[in-house]
């Protein structure tokens, strides 16, 4: 089975930075994607990010675009998601999804991110 696992979670500064990995294993195919979603307490999950594995093209939120880069490398089989100029907005709990025809099927457990004031 597809199995994600992301790390890098933590807590930072507004202004300050983080760098979320997910890394993957299992099955794969030529056309899918990988996908960053956050969800803060009473709020819905909303997409941050995303990357097509075979091209790299990307997609960004606009509450996130010009802060948040979304990179991945083929060798290592792992995504990243470089956070900077971080803002207590982007509080929340962020997850990784392999995306297929539009529809998430596989999930990793979370990382937590918290920026202060």
């Amino acid at each position: 089975q597809v199995q994600l696992v992301e790390s890098g979670g933590g807590v930072q500064q507004a202004g300050g930075s983080l760098r979320l990995s997910c890394a993957t294993s299992g099955p794969t195919f030529s056309r899918y994607s990988i996908n960053w979603f956050r969800q803060a307490p009473g709020k819905e999950r909303q997409i941050v990010a995303a990357i097509s594995w075979s091209d790299g093209s990307t997609y960004y939120a606009d509450s996130v675009k010009g802060r948040f880069t979304i990179s991945r490398d083929n060798v290592k089989n792992t995504v990243y998601l470089q956070m900077n100029s971080l803002k207590p907005e982007d509080t929340a709990v962020y997850q990784c999804a392999v995306g297929v025809s539009g529809t998430y099927a596989y999930w990793g457990q979370g990382t937590q991110v918290t920026v202060s004031s």
